[in-house]
């Protein structure tokens, strides 16, 4: 017998507790994910706890019906958990960046606040043009302002802040994650600093 089969034969029993486990890994697992989002609140002890050893929090928002891992602050990696690598890395957003943050964060409030009909806040690729470009009056460009949104656009994907819909590059989902990144309280202070900017 080969020492691979020998080791997959010492796996543990399958715990239900791994497919919540791995879907945060990987990113937010969302309450439309039922089987992995009802293990989660099942099991939210186990996997704080879980995840606790390795140096993340696990952030459960019901209301919103989502949760994601947090890596613990620097205040409270102290008792030898500065001893752990960081599972993520610290990424600095830039100017376009936190701009589009802050118009996609703006999209969602306005989303929850006026429209009724519609279960995803979705925008558009041309209307997000538009309020792009008040924060870059000096770039008279528009083929580089919307080049320079679709990589900004492309960049919120991979931190899973928006994704596409529909199957097409000018409609976009704002994901409910950037919401919790991106609370209303800090909103206006960045627009007000990146129109500042601008200017």
């Amino acid at each position: 017998m080969s020492i691979e089969s020998t080791e997959l034969n010492d796996l543990p029993e399958f715990d239900e507790l791994g497919v919540p486990a791995v879907r945060l890994l990987q990113g937010v697992l969302y309450a439309d994910d039922i089987l992995a989002w009802d293990t989660l609140l099942a099991r939210e002890s186990d996997l704080v706890t879980y995840f606790a050893k390795i140096g993340l929090m696990l952030i459960v928002d019901r209301n919103e019906g989502m949760a994601y891992l947090k890596q613990l602050d620097d205040d409270h990696r102290t008792g030898g958990y500065e001893r752990l690598p960081r599972l993520f890395r610290r990424t600095s957003l830039g100017y376009a960046a936190t701009l589009l943050c802050v118009l996609l964060r703006d999209e969602y409030r306005r989303f929850e606040d006026e429209d009724l009909d519609n279960e995803r806040c979705v925008v558009d690729v041309n209307a997000l043009l538009e309020e792009w470009k008040q924060f870059f009056p000096y770039e008279q460009d528009e083929v580089r302002l919307r080049k320079q949104l679709l990589a900004s656009l492309a960049s919120m994907e991979k931190m899973k802040f928006v994704r596409k819909f529909g199957g097409t590059s000018d409609a976009w989902e704002v994901c409910r994650l950037l919401k919790a990144r991106l609370p209303l309280e800090e909103l206006e202070s960045l627009r007000d600093r990146l129109l500042a900017a601008a200017e």
